[in-house]
């Protein structure tokens, strides 16, 4: 199987005002299109954990590799391309630009990479609005939508550079059942259908359960793997 990403001894201390280890010795590895979920108490370290793995923090000990390509002692601006290239982003808050559409938001990240012209982007971003079934408010002004649909919006926009390995922090935590439900069918259709590697860190104990991959971290450290 093909590693998309891969951690190795990932550990980081905070230093304000006295020295704290938050993470501690973390190694795992995600494989191409692996839905797998991070869970833990709030303050363990996982969010944490997603802020290195997704290079937005530079400032710790270990290796990280992302799509076989080393992320230690890179400039900022290559991190920049490799986030903007190499990962989807989903938060919990959607992040949307109200004085954009729809489809302009997801062609956001995509003609911020400027590999296709401006018309193929809008093709692709409604080739991605299409496979989440909200092709119909393409037009619309996110402030138009329901919260379900602007987080499926969130997710096109991530989806729009084919990137390698979709992050998640906490994408359910600010929807109710039913579109925490549909969130995460669409999670689990993009893993199987298209073979897109997911790593979603969720206090939602029901949604991690249901995703091939649990690992779940405490003080700072994984404790636990289980695989379904």
């Amino acid at each position: 199987m093909t590693k998309i990403l891969e951690a190795h001894k990932i550990t980081k201390f905070f230093h304000d005002p006295v020295k704290i280890q938050v993470l501690r010795d973390v190694s795992f590895s995600v494989e191409k299109g692996e839905f797998a979920s991070i869970i833990g108490k709030s303050g363990c370290g996982k969010s944490t954990l997603l802020y290195i793995l997704s290079t937005m923090d530079t400032d710790y000990d270990g290796d990280l590799y992302i799509d076989g390509v080393m992320m230690r002692n890179k400039k900022e601006k290559d991190l920049a391309r490799v986030r903007n290239e190499k990962i989807g982003f989903v938060f919990q808050f959607h992040y949307l630009l109200n004085e954009f559409s729809v489809v302009r938001n997801v062609m956001l990240p995509g003609i911020k990479l400027g590999k296709y012209s401006e018309e193929e982007t809008e093709h692709r971003a409604m080739e991605k609005l299409k496979v989440l079934g909200i092709a119909g408010e393409a037009l619309k002004k996110p402030n138009q939508l329901s919260g379900g649909q602007k987080q499926r919006v969130a997710i096109a926009r991530a989806l729009i550079n084919d990137p390698v390995i979709i992050m998640g922090d906490e994408p359910t935590g600010n929807l109710d059942k039913k579109n925490s439900e549909i969130v995460f069918d669409i999670f689990k259709e993009l893993s199987e259908v298209y073979n897109q590697s997911l790593l979603i860190v969720t206090h939602d104990t029901e949604f991690a359960a249901r995703t091939n991959r649990v690992i779940e971290m405490e003080d700072g450290a994984i404790i636990r793997m289980q695989a379904r």
